[in-house]
Formats: C-alpha cells, structure tokens, sequence
C-alpha cells in the first residue's frame, strides 16, 4: 500500500501536450530515417505553459511507435520521428527549470506489430521464445493480418497487440523501462493508456515498483466507464480520468441544462459524494475527443465552461491549443484534425479566441491561491437550466461560484449557510462585495461568466 503522501498533484494544473502532433512528426514511421530533433520545438511551449499558470504538462506518447504514437515499437527509445532520448531529457528539464512537472503517457495495455518481441513471434510461430509475451495467441486461427495465428488486441485493433501483463518478463521489461524513465529523464509521473482494460494485479504491482522510486511519484489512469474507485485507490492509481464531468462540462452549456453536470459534482463530491476523497483529471478536450472549441455550440459558452473547470473538484487540464478555443473534429478515418501540428504560441494563427488565454490565466491565478479551490468540499448552493452555485470550503476558508451560462446577466437571490453581515468578495472584481442578509446574498452575475467570492 502506498505512503500517505501530500501528492504535488493534488495541487496541479496540467497542460496536456501531443508532440507527435505538435511537432509535425510524419503520421507513419518508416524505422529507418536518422533521428530529426522535432522535439525541439516544445522548448518554445515551456515559457507560455508556465505563464498559463500549469504546474504540470501531459506529454503524449514520445517513444517509438509505427504511427500514432500508441503502438509502442520500444519502449527505451524516443521515437525517431521527435529526435533523440537526449532531446526528450532536455525538453524536461527545461519544464523543470520552471517548475513544471512532466507527465508520460504510458502504453503498456499494448504494443504495435514493430515492437521486437512481436516481431519475433511472428518470424518464429510456436518456437518463439516471446509467445507468452502476448494474450490469447492461439496458433489455431490466423490472424486479420494473415499471420499463421491470432492473438487479443485492444478494441479488436491488430495492430495493437494486447501484452500478457502476468508475464513475469513482460513486467520486468515494462518496470526496466518506466526505471529509465524516472532515472534518465527525470518524469514525476505517468498516465496509463487504457487503464480501463488492464490487469488489475499488473497495477498494483507497478504503482509499488513506481513508488519505491519515487514516493511522490504519480500515477493516472485512461478510464472511460465504470465506477472510478475500481482504478483510483490507495492500492492502484493515484487518479483517473473524468470522463463523467467531461462529458457533463459541454452537454450542461449545448443542451442549456446545468441539472445534468450538478448532478455529477453531487454524485461525486458532494456530501455523500462516491469520489469525495479522489482528486479526478478534469478536462474539456483531449487528443482524442472533438475539440472544445468545436463542440460547443455557442463559443461564449467557453468562458463559464472553463470557469467550471478550473472551480471544480479535481485537477484541471487544458489542451494545446484550446486556450484559444481552436478548432478540431475527428474525421471518419483519422484523429489527425483533434492533433495538428502548431507553431511557437506566438505565432500561432488565428486564435479563435484570443482573449480566453487570459482569462484561463486569471482562473489557474485564483486557484493557485485558494486551497478551498483546491481541496475544498463541494456543496451545491443553486442550480437552474443556465445557472449553478456552489460552496467549495475548508476550515480556514469559503468560496462561492456562481455561474451564469445565459445570453443575459441574472440576479441571483442565493440561500447560504453563512452567518449575517457576512462580506463575499469577488476575487475576479474586488471592488464588487455583497453582505449577506437574513441567510441570503443577492449576486448579479454577466452572461456568459462567474463570480467567484471569497467569504471574508
């Protein structure tokens, strides 16, 4: 069981970066061409990461792989395509320089085709030495790919070939190099691929292995569905993706119904909240989700989501380029759109949004500075179709949000449970305070915006 630590994260913002993306890295790997340094161009994101007010940075997949970077070919090399493993070291420490935790994404659900023990198999058939490597090769069948057996995949993809987790080779390969990882690059954590369809003794033996490295290291895990404490436990994972809020974060503003995302904060965090003591991975985008700036329906409704976000129980994410609320929607044969390659953060053009940089800026401000945002309980004050307020407290301190979705400001007439002549501070504007009377406070909120007030 891991030590009680005050995990770092527990703290964070992440900035969640895709480099093969980013880079412009060529979507196929031809395992041929000498290294070129793509990597080199993330040097130019760690200034305006930091300045984002992110703590941490999400790097997706870095090491070799045939396409996408989630078919791993070797798990101790940087993929050819970004550069070297000496790029990928410096690109961390200068995150590091800024205080910047580094996250990698981790595919060990799986491999690609190219990784070496695979393609032993497949030259050597029943003699390889590497076929319990893999799950359920059976040499009866023959695979989609017109190998003389066939094996599990993830998601019935054969080029992602499913590893046999409860091998004892495969995880002493899998833990040499999450080894290297923490001992040549210096990474602070990992995010599980596919956490969802992993064994879970395989787990709870790499969260033992990471944490005799580093007891404040951090684990995350890819978990789409389910019941989140399963994978986030004081035995496993550190923390699991929201998928619930996520979808909840964007549904709430396109359907105009607020109901549907305070019914998941009370599911989850209020006080009989099922994650109450969890410290989820919140998002509005990832590289594998449509854009937020595509999903929602009206673009203003940008300003009150991330209000959420970054309001909300949880560690909040934002992804490259979504700061600006660019656009990206998956296409029938490929991600490509939600992953585009992007210059420097000052020349990237146009930014649909350019003022909502700022504004996140203010929020991830604010956050860092009120643990009440950070740790606080959640206790839900209001909710209606366009509007929902909140209570987030600690003993030492008082938060309300109150978030208006509407086209038109409102006033809200709002019950607390905080004593009369009590002042609330509005920590976006603080020369707005509003006292309250007889167990009520009356808050006119903008449309399309937040009040966040400090009770003072």
């Amino acid at each position: 069981m891991k030590q009680e630590f005050s995990f770092w994260n527990t703290e964070a913002i992440f900035y969640h970066l895709y480099p093969l993306g980013l880079c412009g890295a060529p979507e196929q790997n031809d395992f041929s061409t000498a290294p070129e340094p793509r990597l080199e161009a993330v040097h130019a994101w760690v200034d305006h990461i930091a300045e984002l007010g992110c703590t941490a940075v999400y790097l997706g997949p870095v090491f070799e792989s045939g396409s996408h970077g989630y078919d791993t070919a070797d798990y101790l090399t940087v993929d050819r395509r970004l550069g070297t493993n000496e790029n990928l070291k410096a690109v961390i420490a200068h995150f590091h320089s800024k205080g910047v935790k580094v996250v990698l994404d981790a595919v060990f659900n799986h491999v690609g085709r190219h990784f070496y023990a695979f393609r032993d198999l497949m030259q050597y058939g029943e003699s390889s030495v590497y076929r319990h490597w893999f799950s359920g090769v059976n040499f009866g069948l023959r695979s989609p790919k017109g190998d003389n057996f066939t094996y599990e995949t993830w998601n019935g993809h054969y080029e992602l070939v499913k590893l046999n987790l409860q091998q004892a080779e495969v995880k002493a390969h899998i833990f040499k190099a999450v080894q290297q990882w923490v001992e040549e690059f210096g990474i602070d954590g990992l995010r599980l691929d596919a956490a969802d369809v992993m064994d879970t003794d395989f787990l709870q033996e790499l969260s033992g292995f990471c944490h005799r490295l580093r007891p404040d290291f951090w684990l995350l895990g890819e978990v789409i569905h389910g019941d989140y404490r399963k994978w986030a436990n004081p035995q496993m994972l550190d923390s699991v993706t929201n998928y619930e809020c996520y979808k909840g974060l964007y549904s709430s503003h396109n359907d105009r119904n607020y109901f549907e995302i305070a019914w998941s904060l009370n599911r989850q965090f209020g006080s009989q909240g099922i994650y109450k003591h969890l410290q989820l991975y919140s998002f509005a985008d990832n590289h594998d989700v449509n854009r937020i700036g595509s999903t929602l329906q009206n673009p203003a409704h940008l300003y009150p989501l991330h209000a959420l976000l970054y309001t909300m129980p949880g560690i909040p994410s934002i992804y490259y380029g979504s700061e600006w609320g660019i656009p990206g929607t998956k296409l029938p044969h490929t991600d490509a759109p939600l992953r585009p390659a992007l210059p420097a953060p000052d020349q990237v053009h146009p930014k649909q949004h350019p003022d909502l940089a700022e504004v996140i800026r203010n929020f991830a401000r604010i956050r860092k500075t009120h643990r009440a945002l950070q740790h606080g309980a959640y206790e839900q004050v209001h909710v209606a179709q366009e509007q929902l307020a909140f209570m987030r407290c600690t003993a030492q301190e008082t938060i309300l949000v109150a978030v208006n979705a509407a086209d038109t400001p409102v006033e809200l007439m709002l019950k607390v449970a905080l004593a009369d002549e009590s002042k609330l501070v509005n920590l976006l504007d603080p020369s707005q305070a509003f006292t309250v009377k007889e167990a009520k406070v009356q808050l006119p909120v903008p449309s399309n915006w937040v009040s966040i007030l400090l009770v003072v």
